[in-house]
């Protein structure tokens, strides 16, 4: 063998070591989320935490006409559901309002209040970009230190993960109602999203838009 095919081979080895490394690191991170945060799931039959000081509810897509998508949907009746079980007087609506075009807090408040929920009690975080701006806001702006998570179990793991790393005291109630369209892409793509928000854990940014804090009050 020449002694340049020998350090072509050498640096196929080279990168094959580099690429079996950067698999572990990708999928043990994400795995370490998940296998951290379990035991703080929770199901709605289950005895409610004490003195919780709010159920969040994670906001996600909705359709043009304003109609919530499925995912959207089932966090929203889990949400419900948990409020009207006791576990919290206040459901805090996180979710994304960045343009007059798209506004998924008003579909959630909307929602909300035609379950039967009083407007006292529905409180409206219309700066929740991320995941990690819903619950570092939650902390910061609205003064959050017991929670009640809700959103799909794939997600969830990462919420609870964000939340412990934040300071709060976090348990998740998952709202899997029913086989979601993508959702295999969506699985795999929260193996990075996971793994981004490690280091989101780790180093704590401002969140996109903060402000001054606000009490934990229901929308006028």
């Amino acid at each position: 063998m020449s002694r340049g095919k020998k350090w072509i081979l050498r640096g196929l080895a080279v990168l094959g070591i580099l690429c079996a490394l950067g698999a572990a690191l990708v999928f043990g991170l994400s795995g370490y989320v998940v296998l951290s945060t379990r035991q703080q799931f929770r199901t709605l039959e289950d005895t409610p935490p004490e003195a919780v000081d709010c159920i969040l509810v994670l906001g996600c897509g909705v359709y043009a006409d304003g109609t919530p998508t499925p995912m959207l949907s089932d966090r929203l009746t889990r949400g419900v559901e948990l409020y009207q079980a006791g576990w919290a007087d206040k459901l805090l609506m996180s979710g994304d309002n960045r343009s007059q075009d798209y506004n998924e807090l008003a579909t959630m408040h909307r929602v909300a209040l035609e379950k039967g929920v009083p407007q006292a009690d529905v409180v409206l975080d219309y700066a929740g970009l991320s995941t990690y701006d819903s619950l570092y806001r939650a902390r910061d702006i609205f003064g959050v230190k017991k929670v009640v998570i809700v959103t799909q179990e794939y997600h969830m793991y990462r919420a609870l993960y964000l939340a412990r790393a934040l300071g709060l005291e976090a348990w998740g109630v998952a709202a899997d109602g029913q086989n979601y369209r993508g959702q295999t892409m969506r699985d795999l793509r929260e193996i990075l999203a996971r793994d981004k928000d490690v280091l989101w854990a780790i180093f704590q940014p401002e969140p996109t838009y903060l402000g001054d804090p606000e009490p934990l009050t229901g929308t006028p």
